[in-house]
C-alpha cells in the first residue's frame, strides 16, 4: 500500500508540519485600544526566529507590556507613545487617519484593534496615498493599493532588517538551519525523482514527464 503524499500528510497536521512556536519571543502586535496617549519605553530589542525583522520590548506608563517590530533608527531607552494624539515620528503607533499623506507606516490592521496584520516583514513600508472621510488608499511593499478604514492604526517608520536577503546562503548547511528554525519542509524533492511507493509520478522504470496526460478514449 503507498504512503501519503506530502500535501495529505501536512493536512493531519504532525509536528512535522507544524511551526515551533513554544520557542518564539511572543506575539508582535500593537498595544491595546486606549481612548489617551500612552508614552512607552523601549527596554531592549530582541531576536526571534519566528520573524524576520528585530522586535522591541515596550513598556507603557500605564504597566502595559508589549512586543513590537522594530524600525529603522530606534535604540534602547527611546520613547515612543501610542494613542489618537501621537506624533507622526519613528515607532509611534496611532490611527491612520491622524497621519498626513505621504507617511511611510507598517503592521498595519486590517480590522480597528486586530493588533496589526499587513506589512509586517524586514525592510518593509507602505505609503499613504490618499485620504478621505471615509476610507484611506495605501500603497502596500507589492505596488498593490488598498484601502482601509480610518481607525485602523499602524507604527510610523520603516521595518528593520532590510538587508536580510543581500547575503547569498552559499551553503546548503546554512540554508539547513534557516528553514529548521521555522519547522519548514526542506529540500522539496520533485515526484518523479520518488519511489512508486511514494508518489503516482514515482519510479524507477522510467522517468518520463509525460506521464500526467489523460489517459485517451
Amino acid at each position: 500500500m503507498g504512503k501519503r503524499l506530502i500535501q495529505q500528510a501536512r493536512g493531519k497536521g504532525g509536528p512535522r508540519y507544524r511551526a515551533p512556536s513554544f520557542r518564539y519571543k511572543g506575539r508582535a502586535a500593537h498595544k491595546g485600544l486606549t481612548k489617551e496617549t500612552v508614552q512607552g519605553q523601549v527596554m531592549d530589542i530582541l531576536h526571534c526566529s519566528g520573524h524576520t525583522s528585530p522586535l522591541t520590548y515596550i513598556i507603557y506608563e500605564d504597566g502595559e507590556e508589549c512586543l513590537s517590530f522594530a524600525p529603522e533608527g530606534i535604540k534602547v531607552g527611546d520613547k515612543v507613545s501610542s494613542g489618537p494624539e501621537a506624533d507622526v515620528d519613528i515607532g509611534n503607533t496611532t490611527a491612520l487617519r491622524n497621519l498626513p499623506v505621504g507617511s511611510l507606516v507598517y503592521n498595519l490592521e486590517s480590522l480597528p484593534g486586530d493588533g496589526g496584520k499587513f506589512v509586517r516583514s524586514s525592510g518593509t513600508f507602505a505609503r499613504i496615498v490618499t485620504k478621505t472621510s471615509k476610507k484611506i488608499t495605501i500603497e502596500l511593499p507589492s505596488k498593490r493599493q488598498r484601502t482601509f478604514s480610518p481607525e485602523c492604526r499602524a507604527c510610523v517608520g520603516v521595518v528593520a532588517g532590510g538587508g536580510r536577503l543581500d547575503k547569498p546562503i552559499l551553503k546548503a548547511g546554512t540554508k539547513h538551519f534557516k528553514m529548521k528554525a521555522k519547522n519548514k519542509l526542506w529540500p522539496k524533492v520533485s515526484g518523479a525523482a520518488q519511489n512508486a511507493v511514494d508518489h503516482p509520478f514515482g519510479n524507477s522504470r522510467s522517468s518520463r514527464k509525460s506521464k500526467a496526460r489523460p489517459v485517451p478514449k
